[in-house]
C-alpha cells in the first residue's frame, strides 16, 4: 500500500515531523514516499496519483500553510479537475513556531485541500492527557495532527512528544488506509 508524505519544510523543523510520520506509517506495512513540496517532478506527481494515501504537512507561516506549499495545492488543479485523488485517504499535519500561531487555520488549508480532490480525510484520534513536551498530542489537535518548535535546530525541537504523536499519526494513518482498502 503506497502512502506519500508530501510535505514543505524551511528550516528542517517540519521535516523531521515528516521523518517520525513516516516511521509510524511505515511500521504498519505501508510502502511510504516522502516528497517535498518545493521538489514535485513528474516521478513525484505518478507517486501521488498512485498513492493510496496522502499525508500532507507545512509549517504554519503568518496563519496559513507556506507561499510553497500553497504553489503545491494550486498546482493541483488538473487533478482537481479530473477528480484524480477522489476517495483517496488523505490526512494532514501542522508545524508551528508558537503553541497556537494560528496553526489550526493552516490545517484547514490542507482540510479544504483534500475535501477540493474528494479524498476521504483522517484525523488525529489521539487523546491528549497532559499539555508539556514529553506527552502526545499536548496541543489537542483532532483535526489533523499539530506540532510545535521552539526556536532551535531541528535536532532539539520540535519536543520529544511531538515527535511521538507524529508517530502514532502516522501509524493510525495507514491503518485506516489499510481497514478500508480491505472493505473494498
Amino acid at each position: 500500500m503506497p502512502l506519500v508524505i508530501l510535505y514543505h519544510s524551511v528550516y528542517g523543523h517540519t521535516a523531521r515531523v515528516a521523518q517520525a510520520v513516516a516511521e509510524g506509517a511505515g511500521k504498519s506495512g505501508a510502502e511510504i514516499m516522502l516528497i517535498r513540496a518545493d521538489e514535485v517532478d513528474e516521478a513525484a506527481w505518478g507517486a501521488l496519483d498512485a498513492a493510496s494515501a496522502i499525508i500532507f504537512g507545512s509549517p504554519t507561516y503568518m496563519g496559513g500553510v507556506t507561499a510553497t506549499f500553497k504553489g503545491f495545492i494550486d498546482s493541483t488543479s488538473k487533478r482537481w479537475i479530473a477528480q484524480r485523488w477522489k476517495d483517496k485517504i488523505a490526512a494532514g499535519f501542522i508545524n508551528a513556531g508558537s503553541l497556537s500561531g494560528d496553526n489550526v487555520h493552516a490545517l484547514n488549508q490542507l482540510l479544504i485541500c483534500a475535501m477540493q480532490h474528494s479524498m476521504i480525510w483522517v484525523g488525529a484520534g489521539i487523546m491528549p492527557h497532559q499539555f508539556d513536551d514529553h506527552h502526545v498530542n499536548r496541543l489537542g489537535g483532532f483535526t489533523g495532527l499539530l506540532t510545535q518548535s521552539d526556536n532551535e535546530t531541528p535536532d532539539v525541537t520540535p519536543p520529544a512528544g511531538d515527535l511521538a504523536t507524529a508517530k502514532l499519526f502516522g501509524a493510525r494513518v495507514a491503518q485506516i488506509t489499510a481497514r478500508l482498502q480491505k472493505q473494498a
